[in-house]
């Protein structure tokens, strides 16, 4: 019996050398009958947890031993791999990557001779000695005497052998080499692929990552196919037993595995002479009673309980005191936040005040949460204003240090567009090329390959001890920003706290309209201020006026309204979850439609998942509903279902959903459940693959989407500045908020530089009511730097002329120019041309010392049209200060037969129409099978166009090259919804000239 372990492996964690992913490698190293597998990525952990997962699935009387090791390259030439035969060795190796990982720029590393000589007391090392005449004999003798004392008794030679013609000289010279050095020799294959048919994908990826095209690529090509794990029999032909044994035996040496690893939570938040549980214990309570004055429910009461007992139990206590302490800081600053997600399931996170979902409003499933079975860290989420999320940021540095906290990576892998990129540079050629057949199937064979790491949005890990004894850390693109090599599904595995700090702008723009009410009315001040269930509001929702508010703002979402009619918070809890991928995909929205304007039609599988059902009127839309189901109908423990709550999240990118389809299938089967049911559950669950919301997030964001409305419906004006004071963000660009406000009545008043601050601000206008003076930060190219000299010297007087405000506020005669093409100069001038002309002769000419310039006589100017200062506007600010360009054109428009967007809610369904707005936004969801929605907006509205994908083949060059575009079609006029089905469209561009496109394009 051969007994053998492959010491040097590299996966395609070793972005563009390794050709086949971790797991690929421990199941064909099984299949094999390999001993052991070493997972040695180059200077890299990033593929281990994927490994361990691998090695860990096997069945456990033959389990694959897995070796964690890493490959390294020293600037003097010297290679080899060192091993992890315990957890200091582990250690050891972390600390040695995050060294030379922090010392170079991202994705590279930096490592000499002396990092090796301390550090390193526990880990094995096989040098890679270069044996084709690159390192002189001298040299490599001495290479390998250090070695031997560096790592005495922990060090071998490594012969790769590869049935290249001089195998056999190569076989006697390593021999002879590790000899005179005094080290044992080690057989090892300097693995690049799991199975031979790889080789063209790796040849591949050595192009690319080289620069170069496959023909061009030359030696730095590997010469043959051999670099992959190879049957047993092949390796005692190549090898000597004894090279062969000794791999087995160094494996024997390796009992480390990642299971070992113990995560300490960070301990400093506990008081003196108290402990974790008490102390969360005494916070859940002291928050219970301020968000329960008149005493806590019985119901949450004893979910509370539960909840904190299981907290203890699986000691999780520090989790939350740490997220807790977080969000308190950001509270204590004044800066909003709200947790999400699955944490949105817990009364606890409510009690602390980390998020805003009520229990007792809410039927949380807090399995989705926090499991007993899956004994890992729950995963809370915390949205904070996007403007501010970098104060957190730096109070997490600052309270736990860099050595003790780090984002989380995000893998970035080929996705079908960068795949074909870069196989056709490689291989030298285009689509439609004479390899195009080769192409294609690289390109198949690269999507999904990991490409390089990036930063988590928001991820931060944080431990008691310093991270880098746990998995390495490199540097991020990103300024002071570092990260670990794991993902967010590799800490899940391996149960390392991550809280994610994300950014949301709809968090800041609230509380900026809420400052902009508070300084002209008093109230409301905070959101708790704002009143529920507020029957105006939930008008303007059915009408479908939602342009600028959180999560129903979409084309797709405003279609819904009208139709949905949400009357209450939860009805607006689904109206956010229910255009997603799953519940689409599942075939939900139309029954639950259906059902809800017809509640006669109501009917419920079962007695049993009538309660599970009810609140979504018998048709399953959320992720806990899901779970529920397998639980009821399919006979699922409560931890199984949340293990297909995982599996779906994950099965897009890793498989592994065969499995509980059929016990899902089997187990609603025996209980009486019909195969068609079960199939669109099953359906719904590869849709929540590509994106849904579970119930606990849907209520979080719910939450916004009630406070946002209320805002535009009752204080317009406020809200829309503060959407344009928080820029960039939404759906909307300030073109289509400006346009909105107008709709809504309020009044946008021009840039002044006598008036405007650098935000957007609100001015009483005549009648009392609120107008939005644009800000300076809007006008195009404006240096934040000379509007704040501008403001600072306004503070001193006003300005009596452009001269005047050029010299106090040291002002460039290019701002000055920028500021009149705005008109932020009219109150300084007689309009807008006068301002320009001004302001070329405001600035002193250069040798003049500053002296004013000799007296000009006037020069009159014609004052601008209509449409000159709509364009200047455009220009200068990307919006309109006065009115839509399409009220210029609208007498024309009329005569074309071209209809505005209020007119066509007036005509009848199936109408012959034409259309006519600037572009606004072009779309196409991944489930609308090809589709594109077109926006057009004129001066009434919003205008829906559908493009079938034939259609938008067809014409492609005006749907995204015109910034006027004029469709014909048919009117879809049903439920208080219109839409255009497009059959032609005309680029009108030339009728509005020198207004570019803005539209936001397939985002």
């Amino acid at each position: 019996m051969i007994a053998y372990a492959e010491l040097h492996c590299v996966s395609n964690f070793s972005f563009l050398r390794g050709a086949s992913h971790p797991a690929e490698l421990v199941t064909r190293a099984h299949e094999l009958g390999y001993r052991a597998l070493a997972l040695t990525d180059e200077c890299s952990m990033a593929g281990v947890v994927r490994a361990h997962e691998a090695a860990q699935a096997l069945p456990a009387d033959r389990r694959l031993q897995l070796i964690v090791g890493a490959e390294f390259r020293c600037s003097e030439g010297l290679q080899l791999v060192l091993l992890a035969p315990d957890q200091r060795a582990y250690s050891e190796l972390c600390r040695l990557i995050t060294r030379a990982r922090r010392r170079a720029a991202k994705g590279c590393y930096a490592l000499t001779r002396s990092d090796l000589e301390s550090g390193l007391d526990h880990c094995l090392a096989l040098w890679l000695p270069a044996l084709d005449g690159t390192l002189a004999e001298g040299r490599a003798l001495a290479a390998g005497q250090w070695l031997r004392e560096r790592f005495a008794e922990r060090a071998w030679l490594a012969v790769e052998l590869h049935r290249g013609a001089g195998d056999r000289v190569r076989l006697a010279d390593a021999l002879e080499l590790a000899r005179r050095c005094a080290l044992p020799a080690v057989a090892s294959g300097d693995v690049h692929m799991h199975r031979r048919h790889r080789r063209r994908l790796q040849d591949l990826l050595t192009a690319i990552r080289h620069g170069c095209t496959l023909e061009n690529a030359g030696t730095r090509l590997f010469p043959n196919g051999e670099r992959h794990l190879r049957p047993l029999r092949t390796l005692a032909r190549l090898y000597p037993p004894e090279l062969l044994a000794a791999s087995a035996a160094i494996a024997e040496r390796c009992q480390f595995d990642l299971g070992q690893l113990h995560y300490q939570y960070p301990a400093e938040l506990v008081p003196a002479g108290s402990s974790a549980s008490a102390h969360l214990r005494a916070l859940t309570e002291a928050g219970a009673r301020q968000r329960w004055p008149q005493g806590v429910p019985p119901a949450v009461a004893v979910l509370l309980e539960k909840e904190l007992r299981l907290i203890a139990d699986l000691e999780y206590e520090h989790f939350f005191l740490t997220v807790h302490d977080v969000v308190d800081f950001a509270r204590q600053r004044g800066i909003l936040c709200q947790g999400r997600g699955s944490a949105a399931n817990s009364a606890v996170c409510y009690a602390l005040g980390i998020t805003e979902v009520d229990p007792a409003r809410m039927n949380l499933l807090v399995e989705r949460f926090i499991s007993r079975e899956r004994r890992e860290p729950p995963d809370i989420d915390v949205d904070f204003e996007h403007e501010r999320r970098e104060e957190v940021i730096q109070y997490i540095y600052a309270k736990y240090g860099r050595e003790r906290t780090a984002l989380a990576a995000t893998v970035v892998t080929y996705r079908s567009r960068s795949a074909r990129r870069d196989v056709e540079r490689a291989l030298g050629i285009t689509a439609a090329g004479e390899r195009a057949a080769l192409a294609a199937g690289l390109i198949a064979e690269l999507r999904g390959f990991p490409r390089h790491l990036s930063q988590h949005v928001g991820g931060f890990v944080i431990s008691g001890e310093p991270l880098h004894e746990l998995v390495p850390i490199e540097n991020a693109a990103m300024p002071e920003r570092t990260v670990i090599q794991w993902d967010k599904d590799d800490l899940e595995t391996l149960g390392l706290l991550k809280v994610d700090v994300l950014a949301l702008g709809m968090l800041t723009a609230i509380r900026k309209a809420l400052a902009l009410i508070q300084a002209h009315r008093g109230w409301p001040v905070r959101v708790a201020d704002i009143p529920a269930e507020d029957r105006a509001t939930y008008d303007m929702i059915c009408r479908g006026e939602t342009v600028g508010v959180f999560q129903i703002e979409s084309r797709a979402q405003m279609s819904m309204l009208p139709r949905l009619r949400p009357r209450s918070f939860y009805d607006l809890v689904i109206e956010v979850a229910i255009i997603r991928p799953g519940p689409i995909q599942g075939g939900m929205v139309h029954p639950y439609l259906r059902r809800r304007q017809d509640p006669d039609s109501v009917s419920y599988p079962s007695p049993a998942l009538a309660e599970v059902l009810r609140r979504t009127l018998g048709v399953p839309i959320f992720q806990e509903q899901v779970m529920q189901i397998a639980v009821v109908a399919a006979g699922f423990t409560a931890g199984e279902a949340d293990q297909l709550r995982r599996s779906m999240a994950a099965w897009k990118r890793r498989g592994g959903l065969e499995p509980f389809r059929e016990r899902l299938l089997t187990g609603m089967s025996a209980n009486g459940y019909s195969a068609e049911f079960a199939e669109s559950i099953y359906r719904q669950i590869l849709g929540f693959g590509e994106y849904g919301f579970p119930e606990s997030h849907a209520a979080s964001f719910a939450l916004l989407t009630y406070f946002s409305c209320w805002l535009k419906c009752h204080e317009p004006a406020a809200f829309i500045a503060a959407l344009l004071n928080s820029q960039p963000m939404g759906f909307y660009q300030p073109a289509q908020l400006v346009q909105e406000a107008r709709r809504n009545g309020v009044s946008i008043l021009p840039p002044d530089v006598l008036r405007s601050d650098w935000d957007c601000t609100l001015e009483r206008a005549a009648g009392g009511a609120l107008a939005i003076r644009i800000g300076l930060a809007l006008v195009r190219s404006l240096p934040s730097a000379h509007a704040q000299r501008l403001l600072a010297a306004r503070v001193q007087g006003p300005f009596r002329n452009i001269a005047e405000l050029a010299q106090r506020a040291a002002l460039p005669r290019r701002s000055l120019q920028l500021l009149a093409i705005a008109g932020a100069l009219r109150p300084l001038s007689e309009h807008r041309h006068a301002a320009s002309w001004l302001a070329l002769g405001a600035e002193p000419p250069p040798g003049s010392l500053g002296l004013a310039n000799p007296a000009e006589p006037a020069v009159t100017l014609p004052r601008p049209s209509a449409a000159q200062e709509i364009m200047a506007d455009y220009r200068q600010l990307s919006l309109s200060t006065t009115q839509h360009p399409l009220v210029l054109l609208r007498a024309q428009l009329r005569r074309a037969r071209i209809h505005s967007n209020l007119e066509l809610r007036a005509l009848p369904d199936g109408t012959a129409v034409r259309v006519g707005g600037l572009v606004t936004h072009l779309q196409q969801p991944g489930t609308a099978s090809g589709v594109v929605f077109l926006s057009l907006e004129d001066e009434t509205g919003i205008v829906n166009v559908i493009l079938w994908p034939q259609v938008f083949m067809a014409q492609r060059a005006p749907a995204l090259g015109a910034s006027l575009l004029v469709v014909s079609g048919r009117l879809q006029n049903q439920n208080g919804v219109a839409h255009v089905i497009a059959r032609r469209l005309h680029d009108c561009s030339q009728w509005l000239e020198g207004l570019t496109r803005r539209s936001r394009d397939f985002h």
